[in-house]
C-alpha cells in the first residue's frame, strides 16, 4: 500500500503528521473539543471535596494556582501539537525513540481505556438505581454510543462538544444559583473553619491531579488547529476557565449540601432528569476524548490506523466497566500519576531539538534512554514522595533528569550525526 493510500484511509492522521493544508479547525471547534474534555464529573467531585474541606479563600487560591499551572502546561503541549501536526505518540517517537515511544503510548492508552470503562460504569450505575433499568443494558448502550462518536473522529468530538458544553454550563449555573440561594448569599457558602480541613498544598494537588493526566494528551486535539494562537487559546480556555468552572460547580454544591458527588447534589436539588443529562453529557465528552487518545496510542504500537483501535478499546472498556469501577480505580490513579513526566520530556525535547522536528528525514533512534529514565525517575518520586504537590514533584524531577542526560548525550549524538 502506498503512503498516499494509507494516508487517505487514515483520516485522523494517527501514523503521520496532519498536513498544513488540513489544519482548518477554528477557535470554536477547537475550544468545544477541549472544554468538553475538561467538563468532567470527577473534576466536579474534586471541587466538591475542596468545597467541603476549604474556606472560600483557600478554595479560590487552590483553584487559581492549580488551573494556572494546568493552563500553562497544556498550552505549551497544545502549541507543540499545532506546530508539528503530530499526535502525542508521534511526538514521543522523537523524544523516546521509535521503540521507546511504546512506553508512553502503552501507559496512556491503558490508562485512558481504563478511565473510559470507569466513566461508562459511573453513568450506568447511578442511572440504573434511579430508573431501575438493568445496569448491564445501560452499560452496553452507553459503551456503544460513546465508542461510535470517538470512532468518527475529531469532527464528531467538535459536534458533540458544541451541544454538550452549553447544556452542562447552563445546568451547572442553575445548580450554583440554587446553592447560593439556599444559604442566602455567596458569602455564606463556604465554612470559615471546615470540620476536616484540606491544606493549600493538598488542594492544589487535587486541582492539578484532577486533569494533568488527560491534559498531557492535548497535542492529539490541537494538531488540527488553524494557527498556534488558536491552539493555545483553546487550550488555556479549557484548562484554566473550563476546569475552574467545573471546580466551582462542584465546590458550591459540596459546601452547601456536604455531599461531594455532583449527581447526588443535583438529586438533592430535585433535579433528577437534569442530573442524568449532566452526568451523561459530562462523561460522554470526556470519554470520547479518552478513547480517541487511547486509539492513537494503540495505533502507534500496532501501526494499525486509529479507527479500528478505537473500536477495540471501546469494546474492552465496555466489557470490563463494572470490574474497573469497583476494583481498578486506585491503580488507574497510580498510572495517571506516572503520565506528567511524559509531558515534561516531550516539551523539553521539542524546544531543545526544534530544528529536527521540521526535518522529515530526521533519523529516529530506537530508544532514547534519557526519556525513559526521566519518566521512571519522575514516576517513582510521584508515587513515593509524600511531601509537596505530587504531580508537580514528578514532573519537575523528570525534567531535571531529562535535561541532564540530554545535555550530555544529546549534544554528543548531534555532533556525530
Amino acid at each position: 500500500m502506498t503512503k498516499e493510500k494509507a494516508t487517505a484511509k487514515d483520516t485522523e492522521f494517527s501514523l503521520t503528521a496532519v498536513p498544513p493544508q488540513l489544519k482548518r479547525q477554528g477557535l470554536w471547534a477547537a475550544m468545544v473539543v477541549l472544554v468538553g474534555f475538561t467538563f468532567f464529573t470527577p473534576s466536579m467531585t474534586a471541587g466538591g471535596n475542596l468545597g467541603i474541606g476549604m474556606n472560600a479563600a483557600g478554595f479560590v487560591a487552590a483553584m487559581l494556582i492549580g488551573n494556572i499551572f494546568l493552563g500553562i502546561y497544556c498550552g505549551i503541549l497544545g502549541y507543540i501539537g499545532q506546530k508539528t501536526g503530530l499526535t502525542l505518540d508521534l511526538l514521543a517517537h522523537r523524544s523516546f525513540g521509535e521503540v521507546g515511544s511504546f512506553l508512553p503510548s502503552a501507559l496512556i492508552s491503558f490508562t485512558q481505556i481504563g478511565w473510559f470503562g470507569v466513566g461508562v460504569a459511573m453513568f450506568a450505575i447511578p442511572v440504573s438505581e434511579l430508573t431501575h433499568v438493568p445496569v448491564a443494558i445501560l452499560i452496553i448502550i452507553t459503551g456503544i454510543v460513546m465508542t461510535l462518536t470517538a470512532y468518527f473522529g475529531i469532527k464528531a468530538l467538535a459536534v458533540l462538544g458544541s451541544i454538550a458544553v452549553p447544556l452542562i454550563a447552563i445546568l451547572g449555573i442553575y445548580s450554583v444559583s440554587w446553592g447560593v440561594r439556599e444559604v442566602h448569599g455567596f458569602a455564606n457558602v463556604f465554612a470559615q473553619n471546615p470540620e476536616n480541613p484540606i491544606s493549600l498544598a493538598a488542594g492544589i494537588a487535587i486541582v492539578v491531579g484532577s486533569f494533568i493526566s488527560g491534559g498531557t494528551a492535548t497535542p492529539n486535539f490541537t494538531r488540527f488547529s488553524r494557527t498556534p494562537k488558536t491552539a493555545v487559546t483553546a487550550t488555556v480556555v479549557a484548562f484554566f476557565v473550563g476546569n475552574s468552572i467545573m471546580m466551582i460547580f462542584g465546590a458550591v454544591g459540596g459546601a452547601v449540601t456536604g455531599v461531594a458527588d455532583i449527581f447526588n447534589i443535583l438529586i438533592l436539588q430535585g433535579l433528577a432528569v437534569p442530573a442524568i443529562i449532566t452526568l451523561g453529557l459530562n462523561i460522554w465528552t470526556t470519554n470520547n476524548n479518552a478513547l480517541y487518545t487511547a486509539g492513537l496510542g494503540v495505533s502507534n504500537i500496532t501501526k494499525v490506523p486509529m479507527k479500528p483501535m478505537v473500536l477495540a478499546g471501546g469494546l474492552v472498556g465496555t466489557a470490563t466497566a463494572i470490574w474497573l469501577y469497583y476494583n481498578f480505580v486506585g491503580f488507574l490513579n497510580l498510572l495517571s500519576g506516572m503520565i506528567p513526566p511524559v509531558g515534561a520530556v516531550i516539551i523539553l525535547h521539542y524546544f531543545f531539538h526544534k530544528k529536527d522536528y521540521m526535518d522529515e528525514s530526521y533519523p529516529h533512534t530506537l530508544v532514547n534512554p534519557g526519556g525513559i529514565l526521566a519518566v521512571a525517575g519522575g514516576a517513582l518520586v510521584g508515587i513515593f514522595v509524600q511531601w509537596g504537590i505530587k504531580p508537580l514533584n514528578s514532573l519537575l524531577v523528570a525534567a531535571v533528569i531529562f535535561v541532564i542526560i540530554d545535555r550530555i548525550f544529546g549534544k554528543r549524538t548531534s555532533s556525530t550525526r
